[in-house]
């Protein structure tokens, strides 16, 4: 609901922290679906929207990824760059798949 509200009122920057967490994962990819697709084009603009979570699935079509540790930016990119990279994303993304 809370979602829902906040693209009413046409924003240009939508912050989403840990929005699904408390979901399994059937529901996760159901809200996941929709705010995908709300976020695509709110009355005709793309809003900027920043997406917090330790859920990589949340994340994976982003346009960039940050990843943060101890504070500090350690990575960023896409989805495929960071795996390629086989960094911190990489590592998280392989104990994720277990």
């Amino acid at each position: 609901v809370a979602i829902a509200r906040a693209l009413i009122r046409n924003p240009r920057l939508i912050m989403l922290d840990e929005a699904t967490s408390a979901l399994d994962s059937a529901s996760e990819a159901i809200v996941q679906e929709a705010i995908d697709n709300l976020t695509s084009s709110v009355h005709g603009d793309k809003p900027t929207t920043i997406v917090i979570a330790h859920r990589l699935s949340t994340i994976r079509k982003a346009d960039k990824i940050i990843v943060i540790s101890e504070g500090r930016v350690v990575e960023n990119g896409t989805h495929d760059e960071l795996i390629s990279k086989r960094g911190v994303y990489y590592d998280l993304h392989e104990k994720g798949q277990q």
